[in-house]
Formats: C-alpha cells, structure tokens, sequence
C-alpha cells in the first residue's frame, strides 16, 4: 500500500502510515524500522562561544555533554513556561538542534536578539538536512536520530532498504511515544505550561546546574511545593468507534479537570494517550473524554 499521509497538525506532509501500522510499530519496537522526519525544523549554532551561549539559556547541562550525544532542553519564558523544545547534538564545531518547523523562525528570532558580542552564528538549516529517526532500540528522547543532507537522503534510504530496515510513518512513532509517557511541545503544553508539569525533570531539565531564564519557577517548585497540573497515561476503553482529539476536555463526575494531548492506537496497548489534568484529580479515578471511560497511568506524581 502507498503511504497515507498526516493532513493537519504539526507533522502534516509526514508519512503517517504505509498501511500497517501494527506491524511498523512491532518493527520499530525491535529497533529494525527507520522513519523520514524532514517536516521538522533544523537549527544550526557554530562558533567558539556557542556551547557556554546555550547553556546559559537552556534547561539542560550542555557544558559536560559528550561530543556526538544526543540530548533534549528546553527554552522557557521568564515565568517558567515553555516555549521551545529541542532535540540537540554536538559534533564538535557544530551543535545541531531539531524542532517543530512551526517553532523555527521564533526560536532563530530569540537567538539572534541574544548574541551580543559573543562569537555564535545560528542558521536555518531545515532545507538542507532531514531529520531521521534511524534504525534501532528508541532512546529516553526518541530516537537515535540522525541530520542527512538531502543530497543524501535517497542513498541511505536505500541503504537501509538494502539492509531489510521498514520505513514508518508517525502511526508507530507517536504510539511508541505516548505508551513511553514523553511529553511533546504543541501536543501537551499550552501558554502555562512548566516543566514540573510534564515529566521533564532530570530529562530535559538538570536540576544542579547554573542559573537559566525561568529556573527560578522550576526551582521553586520542585523544592517548595507541587505543580497545579500532571501528565497522566489515560488507558481508554477500546468500544469506542472513534478517538478523543486533541484539546477535548477530561472529566470527573461532570467537572472538567484537565485536557487531551496526544492520542495513540498502540498495538499492544489499543487505545492510549496523554493528558493534563489537575494534580488534585484522585490517581485512582476513572476519567471521561466526550463520553469515553479512561483509566490512569500515573507519569508525574500527585504528591
């Protein structure tokens, strides 16, 4: 079967399925499927100065990462609020990030306003390299990933045809993703969103490292009190006829107490997907999306 494509949201023009999803995503599980990701965005940062630049505006320990490792990190707002999410690697003069296309031009935009006089280029690289989650067992962030110029892209998609690799579509990806518990920016954030919230601490953010933009928040709430808000995997019942969509409301007893992220068909699973809700919501209640039973799988905890 040809490959179906993702119409809307941030992966639209992705590959979403060839056809069938539960076996991409039996074959993703054993680490034998690849996936082309070039709708994200590609950000690039060279100069002397860029690996102490990053660190000081981001959530992640950068100084002591290994050359050629792949990490995440986050951008806040000064309330501690997220505003970007970014998958990055150092080559050893160049550190290589990958995002939300739509999240590119505001990110470069921020980077730009604070070079100062430090020795740092940042670039836009989304139309010369394509992300790829490559072949092999998915790691804490999502892949192993790998930045393939495109002149070179139709080479290792050979390759790894050659090699028996199944190529997949975001079907397999985002169900690995949601069933692994991982918070995804435009899927489980909105406008208050902060890392405590989401599992994103001692992932995403390192919690004995210098002061960054929005720490305070972070700190604060992670040595003096709960977050409002924690992401919970929801195990939906599988009668349903159709899935929950992002954004719709999750309920208890009538009373709204929280929202749908992301939703997955999971082939061993069935039906899953994450949400936000209050941290006060019992951890042992059943929930409702438009009509759908959902029972919890705790992420963050309650208390």
């Amino acid at each position: 079967m040809s490959a179906v494509l993702v119409e809307t949201g941030p992966d639209q023009g992705a590959i979403w399925h060839f056809g069938e999803p539960n076996h991409e995503q039996r074959e993703l599980a054993v680490g034998n499927a690849w996936a082309d990701l070039s709708h994200r965005g590609v950000i690039t940062v060279t100069g002397a100065d860029r690996i102490k630049w990053l660190n000081d505006m981001t959530t992640q320990e950068l100084g002591t990462l290994p050359t050629g490792q792949w990490t995440t990190t986050l951008l806040l707002d000064a309330q501690g609020h997220i505003e970007q999410q970014l998958f990055l690697v150092d080559d050893g003069s160049t550190t290589w990030m990958h995002t939300e296309s739509e999240k590119v031009e505001e990110f470069i935009g921020y980077l730009n306003k604070m070079k100062f006089m430090l020795d740092v280029d940042v670039k836009d690289a989304t139309h010369d390299y394509a992300v790829v989650r490559a072949p092999g067992a998915a790691d804490a962030f999502g892949g192993p990933f790998a930045l393939i110029p495109y002149a070179e892209l139709q080479d290792i998609t050979d390759a790894f045809k050659a090699a028996a690799h199944m190529q997949v579509g975001i079907w397999a990806l985002e169900a690995e993703r949601v069933a692994a518990g991982r918070a995804r920016i435009l899927f489980e954030t909105d406008h208050k969103s902060i890392p405590n919230e989401l599992g994103f601490i001692n992932t995403a953010v390192h919690m004995n490292k210098g002061c960054y933009r929005g720490q305070e928040t972070v700190a604060k709430v992670f040595n003096l009190g709960h977050p409002p808000r924690r992401l919970v995997l929801l195990h939906l019942d599988g009668s349903m006829v159709h899935m929950p969509d992002h954004g719709a409301k999750v309920t208890l007893d009538g009373k709204e107490v929280g929202y749908i992220g992301s939703v997955a068909r999971h082939y061993e699973l069935g039906p899953i997907a994450l949400a936000v809700i209050k941290r006060t919501t019992p951890v042992t209640a059943t929930l409702d999306i438009d009509g759908v039973a959902a029972t919890q799988e705790v992420l963050v905890a309650a208390e």
